[in-house]
This record gives C-alpha cells, structure tokens and sequence, in this order.
C-alpha cells in the first residue's frame, strides 16, 4: 500500500511486520484502489466539487435561437455551421482519449473517480452538440456533413490531425515504463489539457459569446456557459496532475520539454487560426480572423505561463466580453442553481483560468 497524506478518517499505521510501504508516483504502473488511506486528497475533492454541477441538456431552451438563425447574414449562417460541426467532433476527441490514455496510466483512484465524473460530463457535452445539430440543421444532409466534418471540412481536418500527432503516441502503450513513455504521456495530457480544451473550445466559446453580445442565440450561451465551466474545471484538473508529476519526478521537465510543449502551442495557434480563417472569410463586425489571432495567442501565452513556460506572443485580449464571461455567468449560474437543484452548490468559484 501507499504512504498516506493525513485526512479526517486516515487509519491506523500497519503493524511493523508488515514492512515499510512501497511509495509509489503518479504515474508508475499499476492500478491501485485503496482510497484509504488517501494520497491525493486534492483530485478527491475535484471530484466533489464536479458533482455540484451538474446539468442536463433539457434544461438548454434553444426555441429563440431558431428565430435568431433566421435573423443571420449568409456569413454568420456560414460561421455558426461550421461552428456547431466543430463541436459535434470536438468532445469525442476528448472522451476517447480519456479512456484510452488518461484513466489507464494516472494511477490513483481519487483522480480516476474525477476522470469518471468528466467522461460523464463529457458525454453531457456530446449530446448538447447533438440537439444544437438537430435544432440548427434541420435538413440531414447537412446533419450527416456536420458529423462528418473531420473528413470533409479542411480546417476542422486540421485541427484533428494535430491532436493525433501530439496524442496518439501513447495510446498503445499498456505502461509508462521509462522515462521516454512519461514524457510522451505529459505531451498528450498538456495538448488535452492546453491545446484542445484550453485553446480550441476556448476559441469556439468567443464565437458564442459574441453572437450573445449582440443580442443573439441566448439558448446557445446558455448551455455554453456550463460546457465552459466544465472545461474551466477539467483543464484545471490537468494541470495539476500535471504540477503533481512535476513534484515527483523533476527531472521530466527539462528545457527540451519546455520547447516541445512551446512548439505544441504555436501549432495549435497556428490550426485555430485556420479555422477562423473558415469562419470569419472578410470579416464581420467585430469579428475577424486579425482579433481572433489576438485572442488566441493571449490564450496561449495563459497556458504557457500556467505550465511554467515564458509567454511567446505577448497579445492582449481584444474581447471585452471574454473578459467578463466568467464574472458575471458564473454568478448567475450559481443563483439559479441554488433553487433549481436538489443539491444546492456550496463553495466558492476559482477563475485563475478565465477566457
């Protein structure tokens, strides 16, 4: 068994002829299950905290958006489209390899039950994105292209080809045995956690909240406004797995590492842009592939500084209603929650991460 980090229930120390306990990292192998007593104290309240907030997707009403839609400009049509076919694909992506490589070598059952808790959020996600394509798209041709969109849509392919050659590469491996397998294991979990769910779905969340500055597809902002918490909330896990490992194996991070997860981020810029390029063609009014650049890369440098890597762009956010997103909907979500749920959320809102 593991050495125990104190909690309010820690048991007694084993008798001395059982031997001193194996102390084992994060990351070694095997599948540990005791959850007493409780190493990663820190990963069990996350999942807690996840429990809290909760939602379903029948409480989204997308019955204004439809009027809304009708309201677009072709250009905006042609945004939105490509917007909501992004995000039929994008949380599969996450999901998979949620199974397939974060579950299977994180060896502590306290972040297992979180990452439990974040495919069901993620399957929550799935189906917003299915009901948004349903409402959106009422034809099923264009349906079956949305789905699709990996395969038929260049810039959306895009994005997919990175995320498989930052990711794939540990997706066979049964063991971190050496040193080589865990860096590549931190490769794929900081292009998870940095590069898709922290600058890809970020950049997706400003295309909604613009549409919502203007007055426009509330149903839409609604149920983004809880993907975006959820989000917040995963990258944030991530990240301090990621901090946990850095603690026990320092010598993982090192300077060819900082310049690979560097090198990671700017492709990732460089793929979101492409797709802004696709969504914003000439420009809309204030919406355009130059200040998505702007946004995206102050979203980068957040990463970088949160992985202990200096900042390479150096932009600032040109989104005045990025920068009160978490504010203000966070709040209201919590004073709705609070008479609308069987449990209501208690705590307080960490928004270190915001935009």
């Amino acid at each position: 068994m593991p050495v125990t980090t104190t909690d309010d229930t820690t048991t007694a120390a084993a008798p001395a002829d059982q031997g001193t306990p194996t102390v084992r990292n994060l990351l070694d192998p095997g599948f540990e299950l005791t959850l007493r007593p409780m190493r990663y104290p820190d990963f069990y309240e996350r999942y807690r905290d996840a429990i809290k907030n909760t939602w379903t997707v029948e409480e989204v009403d997308l019955h204004s958006d439809v009027a809304d839609l009708a309201r677009l400009t072709p250009a905006e049509r042609h945004l939105i489209g490509r917007l909501v076919a992004f995000f039929a694909t994008g949380d599969s992506i996450v999901a998979n390899n949620l199974v397939l490589t974060l579950y299977k070598h994180i060896n502590s059952p306290e972040a297992r039950l979180y990452l439990s808790r974040q495919l069901f959020e993620e399957a929550v996600h799935v189906q917003f994105y299915l009901t948004l394509l349903d409402t959106y798209l009422p034809d099923p041709a264009d349906r079956n292209a949305a789905f699709a969109a990996v395969e038929n849509i260049p810039s959306i392919r895009e994005k997919a080809q990175f995320c498989f050659r930052w990711m794939d590469s540990v997706e066979n491996l049964d063991q971190l045995r050496d040193r080589a397998d865990r860096r590549r294991f931190l490769l794929n979990l900081i292009c998870f956690a940095a590069c898709i769910e922290g600058l890809f779905f970020y950049g997706a969340f400003a295309y909604v909240y613009w549409f919502r500055s203007r007055g426009l597809l509330h149903g839409l902002a609604t149920g983004t406004n809880w993907v975006f918490r959820d989000e917040t909330m995963h990258m944030s896990f991530a990240f301090e797995v990621v901090d946990t490992v850095r603690k026990e194996e320092p010598d993982l991070f090192d300077d060819d590492l900082g310049a690979q997860v560097t090198a990671m981020l700017r492709e990732a810029v460089a793929a979101e842009l492409q797709f802004a390029r696709d969504l914003c063609g000439d420009g809309l009014p204030g919406m355009n592939t130059d200040s998505m650049r702007a946004y995206l890369e102050c979203v980068a440098d957040q990463r970088l500084v949160r992985l202990g890597l200096e900042p390479v762009f150096h932009s600032e956010n040109p989104f005045p209603f990025m920068e009160l997103q978490g504010v203000q909907e966070l709040t209201n979500f919590f004073e709705r929650r609070v008479s609308a749920y069987q449990t209501a959320v208690e705590g307080t809102v960490s928004l270190d991460d915001d935009f």
